[in-house]
Formats: structure tokens, C-alpha cells, sequence
């Protein structure tokens, strides 16, 4: 009996052929015909299973590479049990992928004019941050700890709640700026206003919190006030460029990353502009590795264009030397990037028992399978270490 040889599309191809030549971790393929395939690395590394349904697929990857694989799992084109360990395996064996699905330049083009168009202006940012975090706080309630805190946290051990981790992260804070009573903070970003009641009354201090978000300017405000802190703790809803007063220290946990590389200038000189001689800030932001930075900058990537619109991480190599240059002197620089993988685990874990609460407040399946790959993306992101996360405290010299 004759057997037919399966012949691929020249994509299906170059991609098998690119598999092949992984370095670390294995993966288990099953392609649209049902052809099983297993590729092993010379290296450990994870084992992940990957089903394709289209060879369309594939052929996505060479044009928008982890856009296309975000848009193949939301409508079902492939299939896996571990999204983490698939997203894993592509960082640990980046250097070979990116050679096929780094994106094509029509593909990277249409995906970077539609990124450019949500510029961090005034008018821009608000509508911005509408975007991601106006969906609601009985969205966020739903699987954030009780502190409300959307940010990594730190763990001393794995034992720790993650409403532990998240206030070991405000403690860190706390304990750099080494708060007094009469001290005046600014929270550039302030969520669901966790640092700043805690700030408050650990310390006495006060704190002027601005936001861009109505839901958590909502939130934070009743929060305030059932702490009996409205003596202590003003909630704005104010753009940090509008922002004239002046504060012993200023603190903000991940809101650059929502600032725009045209305004990462602006955002460093406000902070100076606002603290007063001596004055400590304190900003925590997710960092790309510097040698990643560039090539990272030219594109846009999955979270810019399905979860953050207008946001965009920086290098440390670009924080430095953006705070440096104003007039902030580096005093401490602290990374806990593998703190992160284990908060965005958590809080995929946290979601996964909701999904049935999540539909009944209005988000479809679509939705809900582009957040699960999104804490997946950033959780794998965070664990290769090309991505990663730091406390950072800076100094105003004196005049």
C-alpha cells in the first residue's frame, strides 16, 4: 500500500524546522492532520503541549509572532493544558524563534500605527487607563487580595498570603522612606489607595493620591473614609501633570509603565518638580532587560494591544539616566522579578475559581481567555527573566 507523504505549507515548515533547533525544554505538537510531533532541547527546561487546529496559525506567527498566538488561543485555533509553559518555553529559546517570528515588517507596521495612535496626552492617558482599569471594581474585587493592591508583591516565603506579600511590598516602601508624622507623600498612581492607608496609619503622615481611574477614585474615597483617614488621605482624580503642589516624598507603584516613552521626560522632571530638596522618591516599574530594550521598542506587543493600550516598560539603562539627568540621584535599586511570577500566579489561580462570577458580571469567553493568557505571557515573562520588576529609590539633591 502506497503512503501518501503529508506536504506542509512552506510556514508550517520553517516552523517545524525552527522547532527542531530549541535549546532548552521540549515540546509535544500536534499539528491540524493530527500528526504528533516531540522536540526535545539539549537543556531541561519546561514541557509543553501545543495542539494546532489551522495552519493559518502559523502562518499568523510570521506576521505579529505573540499577538497572532494570543488571538490563535482566544478563538480556539490552538489548544493547550499550560499557557505559562508554552509562553516559557518560546522566552528560554527566544534567540532561535526570533529569527522566524520576530514579525514580519507589514505585520509589525500595522500593529506599531495602531499602538502610536494612543498617545499618553492628557485626554489620551484617561482614556487609557479607562480602557484597563475602569472595568469595574466588582471585576477586580473578584480575584485581587483584600488589600486591592494590583501590583507585584513580595514574598518572604511561599507560606505567605498573598495579603501578606502585597503589604511586605508596602512595608519595603514604608521602611525606605522612613516616614514621620509630618511628613506629605504623593502617590502617583495610587489604585485602590492600599500604600496610602497604610502609609497613613502606620506613620501619621498624609498622603495626596491622584488617579485617572473613576472606579478607583470611587473605591479609594469610601475606603478613606471608613478608615475614619479623610484628615489624612486626599483622593484626586488629576493627571500627575497637573499636579502643582509640593511633597517630602513622592511614591508610585507601576503607573510608568502607563506613561508613554514620549512623556517618560516629563514624568521624571514632574517628580522633581514636586518633591522638595532632600525629598525621597520611591517609584516600583516593571523593567525589559537593556539589551532587549531596543528591539522591544520598535514593536508592539501582546499587552499593549489587547490588555494596557498606551503602555510601554522601560530599561533600567532608561530609568537611570532619565531620573539621573533632572536632578535624582539613585540610592537603592531592589529586583524581585520571580515575586512577580508568583503574583501573577496567584492571581490566575484567583481567577480561574471565578469565571462563573466574571460572566454573570457581563464578560464574555473571549475576554476571559485573553486575561487567563495574559497572566500566563507576563507570569513566563517574569520567570525567563526578560522581564522583570524593581523598587527603586531616588534622592533629590539639595539645592
Amino acid at each position: 500500500m502506497k503512503i501518501e507523504k503529508i506536504v506542509y505549507p512552506t510556514s508550517t515548515r520553517i516552523f517545524l524546522a525552527m522547532m527542531n533547533r530549541i535549546q532548552m525544554g521540549s515540546l509535544d505538537l500536534v499539528l491540524p492532520g493530527g500528526e504528533r510531533k516531540v522536540f526535545n532541547g539539549k537543556n531541561p527546561g519546561p514541557k509543553a503541549f501545543l495542539k494546532i487546529n489551522s495552519h493559518k496559525v502559523v502562518k499568523g506567527l510570521f506576521s505579529s509572532s505573540d499577538i497572532a498566538l494570543a488571538e490563535a488561543y482566544r478563538d480556539g485555533l490552538i489548544e493547550t493544558d499550560d499557557p505559562t509553559s508554552l509562553l516559557l518555553l518560546a522566552c528560554l529559546n527566544q534567540e532561535i524563534l526570533e529569527k522566524a517570528f520576530s514579525g514580519n515588517f507589514f505585520g509589525m507596521i500595522f500593529y506599531r500605527i495602531k499602538h502610536l495612535t494612543k498617545f499618553n496626552s492628557r485626554k489620551g492617558s484617561k482614556k487609557n487607563i479607562h480602557a484597563h482599569y475602569d472595568l469595574g471594581n466588582s471585576f477586580y474585587k473578584l480575584w485581587l487580595d483584600p488589600t486591592m493592591t494590583y501590583s507585584s508583591a513580595i514574598f518572604k516565603n511561599q507560606e505567605d498570603s498573598l495579603e501578606v506579600a502585597q503589604q511586605n511590598k508596602y512595608q519595603r516602601i514604608i521602611d525606605s522612606l522612613q516616614l514621620k508624622p509630618t511628613d506629605h507623600i504623593l502617590e502617583i498612581g495610587c489604585g485602590w489607595g492600599g500604600f496610602a492607608t497604610m502609609a497613613a496609619i502606620q506613620s501619621g503622615c498624609k498622603v495626596t493620591c491622584l488617579t485617572l481611574s473613576n472606579e478607583q477614585a470611587l473605591y479609594s474615597k469610601k475606603l478613606v473614609k471608613d478608615l475614619n483617614l479623610e484628615g489624612q488621605i486626599e483622593i484626586k482624580i488629576c493627571d500627575y501633570r497637573d499636579e502643582l503642589g509640593s511633597y517630602n516624598h513622592v511614591v508610585s507603584i507601576e503607573m510608568i509603565e502607563a506613561v508613554g516613552e514620549k512623556y517618560w521626560d516629563t514624568y521624571f522632571t514632574t517628580i522633581n518638580a514636586r518633591l522638595k530638596a532632600g525629598g525621597k522618591a520611591h517609584i516600583q516599574s516593571i523593567t525589559i532587560k537593556d539589551e532587549l530594550f531596543d528591539s522591544y521598542r520598535k514593536s508592539t506587543d501582546f499587552i499593549q494591544q489587547f490588555i494596557f493600550p498606551g503602555g510601554m516598560v522601560l530599561a533600567p539603562k532608561i530609568i537611570k539616566s532619565k531620573a539621573l539627568k533632572c536632578g535624582l540621584e539613585l540610592q537603592d535599586y531592589f529586583e524581585f522579578g520571580l515575586d512577580y511570577a508568583e503574583t501573577l500566579k496567584r492571581w490566575r489561580e484567583a481567577f480561574a475559581k471565578k469565571i462563573s462570577e466574571i460572566k454573570t458580571i457581563g464578560f464574555d469567553e473571549n475576554f476571559i481567555k485573553i486575561w487567563n493568557f495574559y497572566y500566563c505571557y507576563c507570569e513566563a515573562g517574569f520567570m525567563s527573566r526578560r522581564i522583570d520588576v524593581a523598587q527603586i529609590l531616588f534622592e533629590k539633591k539639595e539645592a
